[in-house]
């Protein structure tokens, strides 16, 4: 594994071409170049993005979100979902027609999807006019890569995957506002038989505490109010490392630093979901009153052949001392409907879960296979249309349940972030990730603000205190 002293070597030597870029791109260009960044999928990929717009921005880039007239395209690409493939697939193509009118722009491609070797295999195939590709885990060479190109590269693959620590000093464009992510850990050791994670982002690598810390204060210093901490599974961070640090114990320490913020996290699996963890929520106070956990199904049989290595009990032993200790937390979860040869039995258990839990939001998802995994080539003799009957059931089971939800904090008082100002509406969430909106005739963005619930519709409506 690479030391701490090494790794500032990886971006001294990424500074070198950052300043190469730049004059090559001041020489050849009369006006200040433009670069356009598309990002799928989930968080993660969002703040690989806020990392690669901090990359282009040190080049002398000038970031947009339209392509037409953008000198360097980039899609940040995502593996999980059919859907989100589909549309990647869809949008380079119809960049042919904009490269073959603009042979100087340079387009990219890279993310989760391009890892995966039959995708980089079709683009470098079926897309010739793709200049740059790069997987999950090469993203700080990216002006290494644009100066190879510029400097008449034809086409640069870049697809490594390792076990080494996370490069620091990666700069870093915080497009969220108040609001900002940082990564703690990347990959995943869990190899889920659904999920194709572990395969494009490798396994887990944790980063070391003082590097988060040093991130957290900066953020908070140039007046973030809200950290998302990110990983795969943030239950896991610490293993592997030269220091004496779990997740609960990071958690403290960022919960320490001065200033008014809130501290939030995601992904926590439950089988690493501990007493301490719990402790740590409730003793830090900036800690939202909130868990996402997903459980997938509530059948154990299913559980078994997804490798999620928890049970329908043993999560609700999760949830009940969670309420025990926090007895004000919500919970929001994912939920996986029509697992290949998922029965009547097995979906009734995932209703009894979602029941006996009460969550306050799901995300819920139709089974999409993913080739590669292990669950890919299970038997499945659950038709299309038994499917999408149960997701509906569901999605009908946790419409009321939300409604219930929202409805108990009528005449309670929540501490709200305001997100957003329109019509003489305020609107943010509150530290359960419940949403509120209330008047105002003044725009409170970026404000933490004290909240009565006066009434619950889709949303808490309730009156500035």
């Amino acid at each position: 594994m690479l030391n701490g002293e090494n790794m500032s070597a990886v971006m001294a030597e990424q500074s070198v071409y950052i300043k190469r870029v730049s004059e090559l791109l001041k020489s050849r260009k009369s006006t200040v170049p433009k670069a356009c960044v598309t990002t799928y999928g989930c968080q993660q990929n969002v703040s690989d993005s806020q990392h690669l717009k901090g990359l282009l921005l040190s080049m002398g880039y000038e970031l947009t979100d339209d392509p037409d007239g953008a000198d360097f395209i980039l899609f940040n690409t995502c593996a999980v979902r059919e859907h989100a493939e589909d549309r990647v697939w869809g949008n380079v193509g119809a960049m042919k027609k904009y490269k073959a009118k603009n042979p100087n722009a340079v387009l990219a491609v890279c993310g989760c999807m391009v890892q995966q070797e039959k995708n980089a295999r079709r683009f470098r195939e079926s897309y010739p006019y793709v200049d740059i590709i790069f997987g999950t885990q090469v993203g700080h060479r990216l002006p290494e890569f644009i100066y190879r190109k510029l400097s008449g590269e034809r086409r640069i693959t870049e697809l490594e995957l390792s076990n080494e620590n996370i490069p620091e000093g990666v700069p870093f464009f915080n497009d969220g506002g108040f609001k900002a992510f940082i990564p703690i850990i990347s990959g995943c050791d869990n190899f889920c038989s659904y999920c194709i994670v572990p395969y494009v982002r490798g396994r887990e690598r944790s980063r070391g505490s003082r590097a988060i810390i040093s991130d957290a204060e900066k953020l908070i210093s140039s007046g973030v109010k809200e950290i998302m901490l990110l990983g795969q599974n943030v239950n896991s961070y610490g293993k592997g490392l030269d220091e004496e640090i779990n997740f609960a114990r990071l958690l403290r320490l960022i919960n320490d630093i001065p200033g008014d913020f809130r501290i939030k996290f995601m992904t926590s699996n439950p089988k690493d979901c501990t007493d301490e963890l719990l402790d740590a929520m409730r003793d830090c106070d900036k800690v939202e009153h909130h868990l996402h956990l997903p459980f997938q199904s509530g059948s154990d049989s299913v559980l078994r052949r997804m490798n999620r290595k928890y049970t329908f009990d043993s999560y609700m032993k999760i949830v009940r001392s969670a309420r025990e200790k926090i007895p004000d937390i919500t919970f929001t979860s994912d939920v996986i409907v029509g697992f290949p040869d998922e029965s009547d039995e097995d979906f009734q258990k995932t209703l009894e879960l979602v029941s006996t839990v009460g969550f306050s939001a799901l995300f819920t998802f139709i089974y999409s296979k993913r080739n590669g995994t292990p669950a890919a080539v299970m038997p499945d003799g659950v038709t299309r249309q038994q499917k999408g009957m149960r997701f509906d059931r569901l999605l009908k089971l946790q419409e009321k349940i939300s409604r219930n939800v929202l409805g108990s904090m009528v005449g309670k008082t929540v501490r709200v972030l305001c997100e957003e100002y329109s019509g003489d509406y305020i609107f943010g969430k509150d530290e359960h990730q419940l949403n509120v909106k209330f008047s105002s005739s003044e725009d409170l963005t970026g404000k933490f603000e004290n909240v009565k619930i006066t009434s619950a519709d889709d949303v808490l409506i309730g009156e500035r205190v």
